[in-house]
């Protein structure tokens, strides 16, 4: 997690004095600003000793914390950071700066050991990240003056310790390589993107049971309707991000991440230019509707762009709301949401018998993406692509729809830029009128209608399915209790 400092960037004629003049010593003492919003006790400062020294990393531990562990607890956490030094040392450091360049050094502090401070954080906070540490105090008063980054102490012991500090380590690196290289903010949502994706660009993510990616891709699944780049700093904020970040790599390769870094644009345009520095047609509004139709059909053999790679995703699939039409007469169903600028959407329609009237109708205001995904009874299905006109309306006619078709599945998306940098996303609306008609009346009535069998097994299929829907809502409205994180 990064924690967004801003101050000025122009420069300052002032000759910034090193906050140490030599390198640290084992146990020494110092005090440290912290972040009171993810510190557990809102502390502003606190005390750490250097406790673990090593060639790249000095690990600072909060002394209050430190000095409420016994003997063997204080064992076993040395045993951590020194695995965990050697994860740095020999895994982390070197792949990280070799394909994204490196952290400003010797950096402020002129000193090219990196400090990593250890404290007690609230609960689902595995990390930050505070971009003002790298800037004098004449322009961040709280700054601590070093390239540092800070590691929850709860998680001395975790599988997940390496992918934490890849992930803060890789903010260190954006720092440098964006904001001090090309006097260039990044965008929060691709700051936390690519730091999202640096555990498994180390194969810290292979255990797939133990991984940071596991964890992510229960938080998307949760809430994929999510918008990727209306960046919150909530649980679905982060699975989102990741996903997308998996997706675009496994398609686009890691050069687009890290040439989006060295580009001097920020966000959507330092993609797009990315993506056409290494040869690809497609731009960021091509990739984010591949992406959404991905989530929702995850088959390459339907088409090699709508799957995902990773062998730990290939039963990766988002769940749409259904909506369960009338198996018996003529029926009509009205909806009406509001989404934001790269949010995804998916809306499956099942059940009917006989023609299906999809009519949709998105606001004026913005420009809507609306593929959709059809499924015969026989198991094949296909991808195809509403027309709009200019007033965002469209319209879709499937004629033996519960008979020959077994489900529609729409995916409406905005794909514009609609806010300025750090503002939160607007809310556009969208609408969908769904009705089923009886077929042409010339037809054989013996191939139109159901036999009483099939309408009571269909009847049956129709209730389990919503007895499934209702309690993925239960579990849905359960998890947005517990929203925010780090």
């Amino acid at each position: 997690m990064i924690k967004k400092t801003i101050f000025s960037l122009i420069t300052i004629l002032v000759l910034a004095v090193p906050l140490m003049a030599g390198a640290d010593q084992w146990g020494q003492n110092l005090d440290f600003f912290i972040d009171s919003s993810f510190d557990a006790s809102q502390r502003e400062t606190l005390s750490a000793t250097l406790q673990a020294p090593s060639l790249k990393l000095y690990f600072y531990i909060d002394d209050q914390w430190w000095d409420s562990l016994n003997g063997s607890q204080q064992d076993e956490a040395r045993k951590s950071l020194n695995f965990l030094i050697t994860e740095f040392e020999s895994k982390i450091y070197p792949f990280l700066t070799a394909t994204f360049g490196s952290e400003d050094k010797p950096g402020i502090d002129k000193d090219e050991k990196i400090t990593v401070l250890i404290h007690p954080m609230i609960d689902n906070v595995g990390g930050y990240f505070n971009n003002a540490d790298g800037y004098p105090k004449v322009q961040a008063p709280n700054s601590n003056e070093r390239e540092m980054v800070y590691l929850n102490s709860s998680h001395i012991n975790s599988s997940r310790l390496p992918s934490l500090l890849a992930h803060e380590f890789m903010h260190l690196i954006t720092l440098n390589q964006k904001e001090k290289e090309h006097n260039v903010a990044e965008e929060i949502w691709l700051n936390e993107l690519r730091s999202e994706y640096a555990p498994t660009f180390l194969g810290f993510d292979d255990d797939y049971e133990k991984s940071n990616l596991k964890l992510r891709v229960e938080n998307f699944l949760n809430n994929p309707n999510n918008s990727l780049t209306d960046w919150q700093g909530k649980i679905s904020d982060y699975g989102a991000i990741n996903l997308f970040s998996q997706y675009l790599v496994d398609h686009y390769g890691v050069e687009i991440l890290a040439d989006s870094l060295h580009s001097s644009e920020a966000g959507i345009s330092s993609i797009d230019w990315a993506l056409k520095k290494n040869g690809f047609k497609d731009d960021f509004s091509q990739v984010f509707t591949n992406w959404t139709i991905a989530n929702l059909v995850n088959d390459c053999s339907i088409n090699e762009r709508y799957c995902y790679k990773n062998e730990n995703l290939k039963d990766l699939k988002v769940a749409p709301l259904s909506n369960y039409l009338p198996l018996v007469g003529e029926s009509s169903l009205k909806f009406g949401n509001a989404t934001q600028s790269w949010s995804g959407n998916w809306q499956r329609f099942i059940g009917g018998n006989g023609k299906l009237t999809l009519e949709f109708e998105g606001s004026p205001e913005v420009d809507f993406q609306v593929p959709f995904f059809i499924e015969t009874i026989s198991g094949e299905s296909s991808v195809d692509f509403l027309g709009l006109s200019q007033s965002q309306k469209g319209n879709l006619i499937l004629a033996d729809f519960g008979k020959e078709i077994a489900s529609l599945t729409i995916i409406p998306s905005i794909q514009e830029k609609t806010k300025k940098l750090d503002d939160s996303e607007p809310y556009f609306l969208f609408s969908w009128t769904a009705s089923v008609s009886k077929q042409n009346q010339n037809s054989d009535s013996g191939n139109s209608e159901m036999t009483r069998q099939e309408l009571e097994a269909k009847i049956i299929e129709v209730q389990k399915k919503i007895i499934e829907a209702l309690a993925k809502l239960i579990q849905l409205l359960q998890l947005q209790l517990n929203e925010y994180s780090a």
